[in-house]
């Protein structure tokens, strides 16, 4: 597998020859000096051109950074073959090697990267043959930090939480699997992981980041709380799926009293214990049963 070190280079050289690509630069997780790097990173990279329909015409030309496993072209998908075309501003090439590494490639026109260069303030230039990149502070994760919650977030998000939690219980008594587990999926665990992140946004006064998709959240728990929140996580056995909903409620009530009191609001006990009583019930209702009380 290619090193670190490799890739650069290749990249770099690569920009220097050719005479189209007049600049480059980096952003996504490479740049955050807060995270680990490890092999599966990949490299977000931009080439800032003079035009990209060259590039575009020639579908061979990545074949320079190495041997491809497979290659998308999100723009390309996104359009759909046969249709209208504008790729003049922006086109991207997603790249997995054969040796394992990455690169994400953008071509990206000069008008294209004087309007984004910086907003994502995880962003180093690596090269300016022209002078042409705005000058921009050292990369920072702030963007991406947990954001303190309003009230009436922190209202919604508990309300819809015990609220839904009706659906999935329906879903599993009619033996609706996916949609038990998608409803579960999408708003139980998306209420969850909303309070999950506010609580510890708190602990750390919101200046940290829990990663996509909350993959740093292990990182941020305390044991006996990502230890809860891992059996929220079951396979398709209903009696499973009924354990993990009832651990998903201890530990968003443990959550969000914590939130709450820390901003001096209300928590919806009165929600939470009728909402509790109702799925318990539901839980024990028998396949035939004609009425629900």
């Amino acid at each position: 597998m290619r090193n670190e070190q490799e890739i650069f280079e290749l990249i770099i050289r690569v920009a220097q020859e050719d005479e189209r690509i007049r600049a480059v630069y980096m952003n996504g997780p490479r740049t955050n000096p807060n995270i680990p790097k490890d092999i599966f990173q990949d490299y977000d990279i931009v080439y800032v051109v003079n035009e990209t329909f060259s590039f575009i015409e020639d579908a061979g030309w990545i074949r320079i950074f190495g041997e491809l496993l497979m290659v998308q072209e999100p723009d390309k998908l996104d359009k759909g073959i046969g249709q209208n075309k504008d790729f003049n501003r922006n086109y991207a090439y997603l790249m997995l090697f054969t040796d394992g590494n990455r690169i994400d490639l953008t071509l990206q026109s000069i008008e294209s990267m004087q309007k984004e260069y910086g907003k994502d303030r995880l962003t180093i230039p690596l090269l300016d043959k022209d002078h042409i990149l705005p000058s921009i502070p050292s990369p920072s994760d702030i963007d991406y930090h947990v954001k303190k919650p309003t009230e009436g977030q922190f209202d919604s998000c508990t309300n819809n939480f015990w609220w839904c939690l009706q659906n999935v219980a329906k879903g599993i008594w009619r033996d609706e699997l996916p949609y038990a587990k998608l409803m579960f999926e999408y708003t139980t665990r998306d209420c969850l992981d909303k309070m999950l992140e506010w609580w510890v946004g708190i602990q750390h006064n919101y200046q940290v980041s829990t990663g996509k998709l909350g993959k740093y959240y292990k990182n941020f728990l305390p044991d006996s709380y990502w230890e809860m929140y891992k059996k929220t996580y079951s396979d398709s056995d209903y009696k499973q799926m009924w354990q993990s909903i009832f651990f998903a409620c201890d530990l968003f009530r443990v959550l969000s009293q914590d939130v709450a009191k820390h901003f001096n609001w209300s928590y919806p006990l009165e929600d939470d214990e009728n909402m509790t009583s109702f799925i318990k019930h539901g839980r024990d209702l028998p396949a035939d049963a004609k009425e629900i009380y």
